[in-house]
């Protein structure tokens, strides 16, 4: 194979790894090649990243792993990014997630997924990303797993005081989680 094709491969590599990156050992076991072979190429993506100034990404070292990462000349476009309103409207499992953490908190992840009968490690991760929910320590017992609770921001974007502000629960809400979800976000605007 050429090393052009080498280089495609490792890029498609440190974009799956993200934040991770890759240590040099890591990246020439799966290309199985040795390593003199995967620090070319890496050398050579770098410089092709460093001397093309219209590529918006770069290929940097950090603590023995190579990532790809952001130019810092684009900082601030980045900032409006994370800044702006996001537009985007949360899927159903997320709602259901958010209405069951927002009344039933502290949480942990076992028992929302009890209450789901689903798992819910996306939801989360999503809730989590746009900062509707925390975690907010850890449950007694083996395992001390991550107990979840809404933040401040969840309180500020569905305009409420505090969290006894929520609308009440019917009797029967465990047996239909979609109704509690209707029910807590059906008097709001659900884009986040």
């Amino acid at each position: 194979m050429e090393l052009v094709n080498w280089k495609g491969i490792v890029e498609s590599l440190l974009f799956a790894a993200g934040d991770e990156g890759l240590t040099l050992k890591h990246l020439s076991q799966v290309l199985e090649i040795d390593e003199t072979l995967a620090e070319q190429v890496l050398e050579e993506l770098m410089a092709e990243y460093t001397e093309n100034i219209n590529r918006g990404i770069t290929l940097v070292q950090l603590a023995g792993t190579y990532q790809l990462a952001t130019k810092k000349e684009h900082a601030i476009y980045l900032k409006k990014l994370v800044e702006s309103p996001h537009t985007t409207a949360l899927s159903q499992a997320a709602l259901e997630t958010l209405a069951i953490i927002a009344y039933k908190q502290p949480i942990t992840r076992m028992e929302i997924e009890d209450i789901r009968g689903v798992k819910t490690e996306r939801p989360l991760q999503t809730l989590i990303a746009k900062a509707l929910i925390k975690e907010i320590g850890r449950a007694e017992g083996a395992g001390r797993a991550y107990l979840y609770g809404t933040t401040k921001e969840f309180l500020d974007y569905f305009g409420l005081k505090s969290i006894e502000e929520l609308p009440p629960l019917p009797e029967k809400v465990e047996e239909n989680v979609q109704e509690e979800a209707d029910l807590f976000f059906e008097r709001f605007d659900t884009k986040i």
